[in-house]
């Protein structure tokens, strides 16, 4: 088998991790809560990609970080930034593409791309958590449901409601007060991903985007995510198929690590 790399994408709320071959190729990847210790969430991370790839440790060449966490491994090769990766992800999948959206736990990224993939340019949400994934996450924790039900809820709401505060504070007391005044936990979920998926678009406008644009993040799994952007901003969205937007963080780690690997070991071959 060709050289493995693995790449660890350590957000705040969720780590990620993929094992990725010469050819770009994915050979396992896996999913579980970060907690508060990024340490250990990069351990157990890295044991359950390579179980799920059926490798073990010493299969691993190189390995690459990303994410909130990426300098609080010591297990680390190379760190990476998340826009970096994100950037080089989508440009391996879509080289045509040149704007990529990121809706993460804690922070929106809005990515411009160049013709190599490389960024150009980028801002990130300014607001209070209202506008990122953790919001969302809280609110349907709030009515009683796990994350997992957020595209169940939203798909079946009727009227989605208004959540129009940016702070994240002010947007809870608007979702204590519509489940106050008995609307109904779907249109709550709803009015919420609305809210959000408004937000992320303005973030988006910044960087002057071209359409398509690449959706990358946990919230890929939502679908009304995609159907709000496209409405506010008139023109298509692409979301990775099988999954892979959640993962486009660590997979462009791993892409990132090959490359790197190449050149040490070209550094190591070069006589004195």
């Amino acid at each position: 088998m060709s050289d493995i790399t693995a790449g660890l994408d350590l957000g705040s709320t969720y780590t990620k991790a993929v094992l990725v071959d010469g050819d770009g190729t994915i050979l396992g990847r896996s999913e579980s809560r970060t907690g508060f210790h990024f340490a250990k969430a990069a351990d157990r991370a890295l044991e359950a990609v390579l179980v799920d790839a059926g490798l073990g440790r010493d299969d691993v060449d190189y390995i690459a970080t990303t994410g909130f966490g990426r300098y609080a491994v010591d297990l680390r090769d190379l760190a990476i930034t998340e826009l970096t990766c994100h950037a080089f992800a989508v440009h391996s999948w879509y080289p045509e593409v040149r704007s990529v959206l990121d809706i993460g736990g804690q922070l929106v990224k809005a990515i411009r791309l160049d013709e190599a993939g490389r960024v150009q340019g980028f801002r990130l949400n300014d607001k209070c958590a209202a506008g990122s994934g953790a919001f969302l996450e809280k609110t349907v924790r709030y009515l009683g449901y796990d994350v997992d039900a957020i595209t169940r809820l939203s798909d079946r709401a009727a009227d989605p409601v208004s959540v129009s505060s940016v702070c994240a504070v002010f947007a809870e007391s608007e979702i204590i007060n519509h489940l106050a005044a008995s609307e109904r936990e779907e249109d709550v979920t709803a009015g919420a991903v609305i809210a959000l998926a408004g937000r992320a678009a303005q973030v988006l406008k910044r960087v002057k985007p071209q359409s398509p644009c690449v959706l990358t993040g946990g919230l890929t799994r939502v679908p009304l995510v995609r159907r709000h952007l496209e409405e506010i901003l008139g023109f298509e969205f692409i979301v990775p198929e099988d999954d892979l937007g959640t993962f486009a963080g660590a997979y462009g780690a791993g892409l990132l690590a090959h490359q790197r690997l190449r050149k040490v070991r070209a550094s190591r071959a070069v006589p004195v």
